[in-house]
């Protein structure tokens, strides 16, 4: 006989609690948990002895649902690799552009600068010039132009001199550290995320494995 739609544990307790089978601490209960605290429902047919039969989900909607979590889990798992390289982005900018300035000709220019020229050393140093980045794209055009240009200079280091933005901290390349800092944060959490919805995953393409087996009886 159907028992109709069982769509929680204590439902499902309150009809076969009685029953030997609901004693066992077995693999099959806990999915059965798992699986009804997903939302998910189920049908069954008691049976004079053991497990009653299960009659929804059958055995063809288990797999199309295992087959629709696998393909939610490859999404997870590639979200979770992006996050992954952002955040190693993030960790070795620093690095990486240190590096990578040693190839550029705008950077020597600006350390050669230095050396020669004592005001422009004085106001490179003042505005904190971000010259160990000039590789990166964001801040090339800034440090070309401060290396270049005498009245861009000029009107950014007392724009850093003056302004209240810079009052506490005159660092024009402060916002690079804020940003990369700021990256580091959102794919560490993002990450945290996603492998909490893995590990969920994972644990309901378990229970429909046990529920598969058992609509299988």
């Amino acid at each position: 006989m159907s028992k109709g739609i069982i769509s929680s544990f204590n439902a499902f307790k309150e009809m076969f609690g009685d029953s030997e089978f609901f004693k066992e601490d077995s693999p099959r209960m806990n999915a059965l948990s798992s699986y009804f605290e997903r939302g998910g429902v189920i049908s069954v047919s008691k049976k004079d002895k053991g497990w009653p039969k299960l009659i929804y989900p059958s055995i063809a909607r288990i797999r199309e649902q295992k087959k629709e979590l696998e393909g939610i889990k490859k999404k997870f798992e590639e979200k979770k690799s992006n996050w992954e390289k952002k955040k190693k982005d993030a960790e070795n900018y620093h690095a990486v552009h240190n590096l990578k300035k040693l190839t550029s000709p705008l950077y020597w220019k600006h350390k050669a600068k230095c050396l020669t020229d004592k005001e422009y050393k004085n106001d490179a140093d003042l505005v904190k010039l971000p010259a160990h980045l000039v590789s990166d794209p964001k801040w090339t055009p800034m440090v070309k132009m401060f290396v270049n240009d005498i009245e861009y200079r000029k009107q950014l280091t007392e724009t850093v001199e003056n302004s209240v933005v810079y009052k506490d901290n005159k660092k024009v390349a402060r916002y690079a550290d804020e940003l990369q800092d700021f990256r580091k944060d959102v794919s560490s959490k993002e990450i945290t995320l996603l492998i909490k919805k893995l590990e969920s995953t994972d644990a309901l393409l378990a229970a429909l494995s046990l529920l598969e087996s058992w609509a299988k009886e």
